[in-house]
């Protein structure tokens, strides 16, 4: 007998009735192990400065960010992403391949206390350059693409050599892969994985990460070299163009407006797909649970599964910490 049975019509709700029936059905399914926790890490020590637009996320000093990847170790999080606030800026970002840099001591003692835990690190020059662009700038102030690379290739080496397990260029320079996966291989790296932004589009999702690491652009905007967000082919074509070039990886940012994007991404390439739902996804969620206007513990891990649903093999969060806890039934 058919699902309709007797009644001429199908009783898709017997599947719904209960919470034990809602979890054998279930199409995704959500887990800590699908996590990537992103820090912000600065100078300092003891330090955990709260990041205003993004409650529960803070800038932390090398120690701190040790303790709270520990946090996100003992939830079940398998890797975290770390971004650096360096103790000086200049014109090329060169603090970005300082081995006394915040982000490579943070690397160094993360590995060294939590040898199984994954460390990602993010390599981009907005956070350390003077004028808040993502690389060498012309006489014209545009972004050099090809003076970049180099200055992106020696931040993630020294990055490598701290110990990272993978690198993530975020600069969406042209030949950017290339560049790092060359210079890693040239000294040996041949492990140190590379999870490339390939997607990554100018998107209005972005401005509390630009708080959290005092990295925007003094002048102008970065609509020159990241993705417009009316183009999915041309998405295509980049993510094609790192795992040509030997990403082993790939990602689309930010998530939720672009869960099209992450799921053809999945359909066409035989490469981990990540996604990241990134700081103002986080951002206008809890502006809107602290207003009483939505559930915020539905509404995030809604979202989550969303991405996961998508496609998405690893989703980058803010969230990850709070999600795994409720996923293991913990308030």
């Amino acid at each position: 007998m058919s699902e309709k049975g007797l009644t001429g019509f199908a009783r898709f709700r017997r599947r719904r009735r209960s919470e034990a029936l809602r979890g054998l059905t279930a199409e995704t399914r959500l887990s800590a192990s699908d996590f990537i926790y992103p820090m912000f890490v600065t100078g300092g020590a003891g330090l955990r400065r709260p990041i205003d637009p993004m409650p529960g996320c803070y800038q932390l000093s090398v120690d701190e960010a040790v303790k709270e990847a520990g946090k996100a170790h003992g939830a079940g999080v398998p890797a975290v992403l770390l971004f650096g606030l360096p103790a000086s800026k200049d014109d090329l970002g060169t603090s970005a391949m300082d081995p006394d840099e915040a982000v490579q001591r943070a690397v160094g003692e993360i590995k060294s206390s939590m040898p199984e835990l994954c460390v990602i690190t993010d390599v981009c020059l907005c956070e350390y350059t003077s004028h808040g662009h993502c690389g060498a700038l012309t006489a014209e102030g545009e972004v050099d693409n090809d003076a970049t690379l180099p200055l992106l290739a020696g931040a993630a080496l020294s990055h490598a050599r701290a110990g990272a397990d993978a690198v993530a260029p975020s600069a969406m320079m042209d030949g950017q892969v290339a560049s790092i996966r060359a210079s890693l291989d040239g000294a040996g790296f041949h492990s140190t994985a590379i999870l490339g932004y390939s997607a990554k589009y100018a998107s209005a999702f972005y401005g509390p990460f630009r708080t959290a690491a005092d990295s925007a652009p003094s002048f102008g905007d970065r609509r020159g070299y990241q993705m417009q967000p009316a183009n999915r082919s041309e998405a295509m074509g980049e993510i094609a163009a790192d795992v040509e070039e030997g990403a082993d990886m790939v990602m689309v940012k930010p998530a939720l407006a672009y869960l099209d994007v992450i799921a053809e991404a999945k359909r066409r390439f035989d490469v981990p797909v990540a996604a990241y739902n990134v700081s103002g996804e986080y951002s206008m969620l809890h502006a809107a649970a602290a207003n009483g206007w939505i559930d915020g513990r539905r509404a995030v891990l809604e979202v989550l599964t969303s991405i996961k649903r998508a496609g998405a093999d690893a989703i980058i969060t803010y969230s990850a910490c709070d999600a795994s806890r409720w996923l293991a039934g913990e308030s």
